[in-house]
């Protein structure tokens, strides 16, 4: 019997974050493939970029919740 969309959910609940992480990422990794090597290490200076300036108090964060209400307010929401 096939395991249920829940169980799965419920499962990753005891799970640590990264498990979590790489859980996802390999599920997105066997339905859509690998990313491009060059978009990888784009995308990982890109991010390594903005957490330093975040670290740096460059740039200030936005908390989650504001950001939600910012994209729920564009969308029509």
């Amino acid at each position: 019997m096939p395991i249920r969309l829940d169980e799965i959910v419920e499962a990753t609940r005891e799970m640590p974050a990264e498990v979590v992480a790489e859980l996802v990422d390999r599920i997105m990794l066997a339905r859509h493939g690998g990313v491009e090597p060059e978009i990888a290490v784009a995308w990982k200076a890109e991010t390594d970029r903005r957490i330093a300036e975040i670290e740096t108090g460059k740039v200030q964060g936005v908390p989650l919740e504001e950001s939600l209400a910012r994209a729920r307010k564009l969308a029509g929401l």
